[in-house]
């Protein structure tokens, strides 16, 4: 499979020092890939340089995360992300672009594609949920939460943002011979990079999340309404998301292409890289490329 460098940028988007990855040519068709928690744009490394010869592909570590800076003044909800998201696809001068909808990137993403449509060339799913009906039972604690929002309760939420809590969100579901592909870097880097203020903001967007699913119907709203072309491609090993999250999109999208790892889990570009390249070559040719 054809491979090119990835390379690594700084920013200034109108006072805000952000970190970005970038691959492929700059007149290529341009894949956005807004990142999941607890990661950063360091989850695409290697996925990018596999597409960079038909795609420009862009992945900012969002404000508060990986090596983008962490201002006083932004709004650390997945408002504040998507409009920075759309902010800062303006700055590169992209008006059209697919979407890999990843965690809560996804919801980030759609809710990017619910207020501009008309950029969105296509998506790629992967592990990001937005059907309340199919939520796995990892996410027990946080319903719990929801329904009682404690400062005791509260403190919980902030127990699991340490660097057991990040190594258990990599690891999840999966088998062991398949977490032996999941590199210990994601969760020690990650932590390394969460001072005490960012701690805080991902605790309020951990707690912020009960909003967030009022958002659901609103997604799903966009998927019937619009009918973006769309990949599927998921880990059913996972927690929080299982196989029934991934289905439940054909509800809303039954032209859409599912493709399911049986030994996956949240982590698929780290465990079943080739794989997933190889169908988002063939799917982006086919909706997403002008050469």
């Amino acid at each position: 499979m054809y491979a090119c460098s990835v390379t690594h940028h700084r920013l200034d988007l109108d006072g805000l020092d952000v970190f970005y990855r970038a691959a492929g040519p700059q007149d290529a068709p341009v894949v956005l890939l807004p990142h999941g928690y607890p990661c950063s744009s360091y989850e695409f490394r290697s996925y990018m340089p596999l597409l960079a010869d038909r795609w420009r592909l862009l992945a900012p570590d969002f404000p508060g995360c990986g090596y983008s800076a962490t201002p006083e003044d932004f709004v650390y909800d997945f408002d504040g992300y998507a409009e920075f998201l759309e902010r800062f696809a303006n700055r590169l001068g992209i008006e059209r672009f697919a979407l890999y909808l990843h965690d809560f990137g996804s919801q980030i993403g759609l809710r990017l594609a619910i207020a501009q449509p008309q950029r969105i060339a296509a998506l790629i799913l992967q592990n990001g949920d937005i059907y309340e009906d199919e939520l796995g039972p990892k996410y027990a604690a946080l319903q719990r939460f929801f329904a009682n929002p404690t400062p005791q309760a509260r403190a919980g939420l902030a127990d699991g943002v340490s660097l057991e809590g990040f190594e258990e969100e990599f690891l999840n579901e999966v088998e062991p011979e398949i977490a032996m592909r999941i590199p210990p870097d994601l969760w020690h880097l990650h932590w390394a990079l969460m001072t005490p203020r960012r701690r805080k903001i991902t605790v309020n967007v951990i707690a912020g999340l009960k909003e967030n699913l009022a958002w659901f119907p609103r997604y799903q709203a966009y998927l019937r309404e619009h009918q973006p072309p769309t990949l599927i491609i998921w880990g059913p090993r996972d927690g929080y998301m299982p196989e029934g999250s991934a289905r439940a999109y054909l509800c809303d999208l039954p032209n859409a292409e599912l493709h399911l790892f049986e030994d996956g889990g949240h982590w698929l570009l780290e465990t079943h890289l080739d794989e997933v390249a190889r169908l988002s070559r063939d799917f982006l040719e086919r909706v997403h490329d002008h050469r």
